[in-house]
């Protein structure tokens, strides 16, 4: 059970990433009943730990409140900082002992020099994942998802992406119903593209004017009518062909896979937050039989729409 969290205070470490761990499990939510982790700021550079941004963060706590944590979490840091060399060996020997590692962005450029992504499937943020991958080639890094658990290392991309990887672990750890609660008093979703793997089936797109966000949109508002590539090509008002170029440009993917990525998604909503029968959900989500539903969660999950709501689904009301 996560009970221990320590984050290192790098140097020159990001204020946003940094901060997303000390939301996610330094507050106590006590009052909401929901989990209150022992939270600790961990340097191994003295008390004051100079920040990318201009201002210094003091810690109380050295490398050795890691020996204790269950949890160790990395945030992005620029990457010509040098970190003290004994920090990869700490990570190191906590994952031996069972601790598990999670970092956002650029912080899994530490654990790749602990070693700890060999042999591993691990991201980072788009923009250096192909730095990441020179730099320790024995790692399996993939550029198109928002995070990826290869238990105990858990790697999630940049920025926003490390909340999804934090509320990832919560549900992994407490369930649904409490990610969603701390989403919540975050004011963040909380789960977004993807299955158990999280694959990001629709990234940000990369380009302003002229993007198929839109096309995007009217997509997801549309999910249970019957959509073709040429239904979708006639909405952005291209040709089949150039429509599927452009979206694969966009999204790394293909509509057809994109939009059984979103069904999923939407299905899981469904399954999570309502009591629906799986009939029913099929419908709304597009699929139109119980069947299809089934096999689209079996290849993207890997387990059933009724496994998937007996272990995510909130809880039936009484009274």
């Amino acid at each position: 059970m996560l009970r221990d969290v320590a984050v290192l205070a790098l140097q020159g470490a990001h204020a946003f990433e940094l901060g997303v761990f000390c939301e996610v499990f330094g507050i106590d939510r006590g009052d909401d009943a929901l989990p209150v982790y022992d939270f600790a700021l961990v340097s191994g550079t003295g008390d004051s730990v100079p920040m990318r941004h201009g201002f210094e963060v003091r810690t109380r706590h050295g490398l050795e409140r890691l020996a204790s944590a269950d949890l160790i979490c990395i945030p992005a840091y620029d990457l010509h900082v040098r970190q003290p060399d004994h920090l990869t060996e700490e990570l190191r020997a906590a994952v031996e002992r069972g601790a598990r590692v999670l970092s956002i962005c650029t912080g899994a450029f530490l654990l790749g020099e602990a070693g700890l992504l060999d042999g591993r499937r691990c991201t980072t943020h788009w923009r250096y994942t192909d730095e990441l991958a020179r730099r320790h080639p024995r790692a399996r890094v993939e550029s198109d998802v928002l995070y990826i658990d290869e238990d105990p290392v858990i790697t999630g991309a940049g920025t926003a992406a490390g909340v999804d990887t934090c509320l990832h672990l919560i549900r992994k750890e407490h369930g649904s119903a409490v990610a969603n609660a701390i989403a919540r008093r975050m004011v963040a979703p909380p789960h977004r593209d993807g299955g158990q793997r999280q694959y990001r089936e629709r990234p940000l797109p990369r380009h302003g004017t002229g993007s198929l966000a839109p096309v995007l949109a009217w997509i997801e508002a549309n999910l249970d009518q019957d959509l073709t590539v040429e239904a979708m090509a006639r909405h952005a008002r291209l040709s089949p062909r150039t429509f599927a170029r452009r979206f694969r440009q966009e999204t790394g993917t293909t509509p057809l896979q994109w939009l059984t990525g979103q069904r999923v998604l939407l299905a899981r909503h469904h399954l999570e937050t309502t009591d629906e029968p799986i009939t029913a959900v099929a419908h709304r989500t597009g699929f139109g039989s119980i069947d299809t539903l089934r096999h689209h969660f079996a290849r993207r999950l890997g387990t059933t729409p009724q496994a998937y709501r007996r272990t995510f689904g909130a809880p039936p009301t009484s009274g």
